[in-house]
C-alpha cells in the first residue's frame, strides 16, 4: 500500500507500526519508497492508543497536511465460539475497530482525499473458528458507509488472501486454499484497490476464488443464496449438471441407500461417506488415501477443519453432531460407527433388540401354554429358531436334543438357557 501511494504521487509517507524501524523489512521499505520520489519514515505507534495516535498526528508538518489514511492492521486470534476468551476478541477488536475509529475520529476536521480501510473476506463470508475476526471487519465495511454518510471519503475492502507474505501464510493459509480462497498476487490487488478509489466504491470484497472448492466448502457448512446467482457459480452448477456430478448426499438419499442394505453394508456405506469428507475437508486426492484407521490429529485436522467436516456429515445425515465431533470419535472407523448407532440401525436387528423380543415372547409365554393348537405351532417355531442359533456355535448336538424334546422340556429350556424365567 505504502509503494502504491508512492507511485500514484504521494510525496510524504509515514509508515506507523506497533514496532516501527524495528520492525522486519522496515529499513528496506524506506530505501524503497524513497527511490520512488518519496519521503518516507517508519515510526513506532500503537495506533488502538488514541492519545497516541493523536500525538502522531499532531507531529505531521503542516505544509504537508495528511491527505490520505490507509488502515491496514490486523491480529488473527481464532477459536471456536464457546472457546472464545475475552482477550482475544479484545486483541482483534483492538487492531481493527478501536484503530479504525480512533482514525476517523482524528481526522473528521481534516480535508481527505482518501480513508481506505483493509476489511477482510471473513466479514463478508465468514468461516469456523473467526467468531471475533469476522465482525471486527464488517465494522470497517460500516464505518465506510457511515463516512459516506457524512460526506467524508471511505472506502473498505474485504480481501481474500494476498501472496507475498503476511497474514495469508502457515496454516491459515492453507485453509483458505483448501476453502477455494487461493493467494492473490499483490500487483493485482493493488490494481483493484486503485479502482475502488477512483471509482468512490465504500465497500466490496476483492478476493481470487477457486469456485469449484469454495462453492461446495461454502454450501456444505452454511447453505444459502450469497452466492447461488454469481455468474461463475451459475456456470460450475450447470456444467455439473452435464456431466451428471451430483452434489453430496443429503439425508434423503443417505436414507434411500441404506433402505434394505445389512448392517456390514450399511457400515461401508458410512464408512465412505466419512472417508470422503475428510478427503473434502483435508484436499486429499480421495477418499481412499484417508487411512479409516488413522487419527484425525494425525490425518491433519485442527479445531476449524473439525467444525467444517462436522457441518459437512450433519448435512449429509441430517443429525445434529456435536462440535466435538472428530475429538470424541478421533478416527473414521470410530465416526462411522457412531453415526451408524445414529441413522442406520433403526431397522436392523441388533443382538441387544433381538433379546429384548425374546423378554417380550417369554412375558406371553403362558398365554399361548394355556391354548394346545397355539402351544404345538409356538414349540415347531421355536424349535426352528433354536435349531438356526445352534448353527452358529456348536449346533448338531442342540439340534439333536431338540428333535427328542418333549413341547414341556423345549418350554423349560428356553427359560433356563436362554434367561426368559
Amino acid at each position: 500500500a505504502a509503494r502504491w501511494l508512492a507511485r500514484s504521487g504521494v510525496e510524504n509517507i509515514v509508515v506507523a507500526s506497533r514496532r516501527g524501524p524495528a520492525a522486519p523489512g522496515a529499513a528496506q521499505l524506506v530505501e524503497e519508497l524513497t527511490a520512488l520520489g518519496a519521503t518516507a519514515s517508519v515510526v513506532a505507534c500503537d495506533a488502538a492508543d488514541r492519545d497516541a495516535l493523536a500525538a502522531l498526528i499532531d507531529d505531521i508538518p503542516a505544509d504537508r497536511p495528511l491527505r490520505v489514511v490507509v488502515h491496514a492492521s490486523a491480529v488473527l486470534d481464532d477459536a471456536l465460539i464457546n472457546d472464545l476468551r475475552v482477550d482475544q476478541i479484545e486483541r482483534v477488536l483492538a487492531a481493527k475497530v478501536d484503530v479504525a475509529y480512533h482514525l476517523h475520529e482524528l481526522t473528521l476536521d481534516l480535508d481527505l482525499a482518501a480513508f481506505v480501510m483493509f476489511s477482510s473476506f471473513a466479514g463478508s463470508v465468514g468461516s469456523s473458528g473467526v467468531g471475533n475476526y469476522a465482525p471486527s471487519n464488517a465494522f470497517l465495511d460500516a464505518l465506510a458507509q457511515h463516512r459516506r454518510g457524512l460526506g467524508l471519503p471511505g472506502t473498505s475492502i474485504a480481501w481474500g488472501a494476498w501472496a507475498g507474505g503476511g497474514m495469508a501464510e502457515g496454516p491459515f493459509g492453507e485453509l483458505l486454499h483448501r476453502h477455494g480462497v487461493p493467494e492473490m498476487p499483490p500487483e493485482a490487488a493493488i490494481a483493484a484497490l486503485h479502482q475502488a478509489v477512483d471509482h468512490g466504491e465504500a465497500f466490496l470484497t476483492v478476493a481470487d476464488i477457486a469456485w469449484e472448492r469454495f462453492s461446495v466448502a461454502f454450501t456444505a457448512t452454511r447453505p444459502g443464496p450469497l452466492i447461488n446467482d454469481l455468474p461463475d457459480v451459475r456456470r460450475l452448477r450447470a456444467a455439473e449438471h452435464a456431466t451428471g456430478v451430483e452434489a453430496p448426499d443429503g439425508p434423503e438419499s443417505l436414507h434411500d441407500r441404506l433402505a434394505g442394505l445389512p448392517a456390514a453394508d450399511r457400515m461401508a456405506v458410512l464408512l465412505a461417506l466419512v472417508r470422503a469428507q475428510v478427503a473434502a475437508v483435508l484436499n486429499y486426492p480421495s477418499a481412499e488415501s484417508v487411512d479409516e484407521h488413522r487419527a484425525f490429529r494425525e490425518l491433519g485436522f485442527d479445531s476449524v477443519t473439525a467444525v467444517e467436516l462436522r457441518n459437512r456429515l450433519g448435512l449429509a445425515t441430517g443429525v445434529a453432531l456435536p462440535v466435538t465431533l472428530v475429538f470424541d470419535y478421533p478416527t473414521p472407523t470410530t465416526l462411522a460407527e457412531y453415526l451408524y448407532a445414529e441413522v442406520a440401525q433403526d431397522d436392523v436387528t441388533t443382538p441387544t433388540a433381538l433379546l429384548d423380543d425374546l423378554d417380550r415372547i417369554a412375558d406371553g409365554l403362558d398365554v399361548v401354554a394355556r391354548d394346545e393348537a397355539a402351544r404345538v405351532r409356538a414349540t415347531v417355531r421355536l424349535q426352528a429358531m433354536l435349531s438356526r442359533l445352534g448353527q452358529g456355535g456348536g449346533g448338531d448336538d442342540l439340534g439333536r436334543h431338540l428333535g427328542d424334546a418333549t413341547d414341556d422340556e423345549l418350554f423349560a429350556m428356553v427359560d433356563r438357557d436362554l434367561g426368559l424365567s
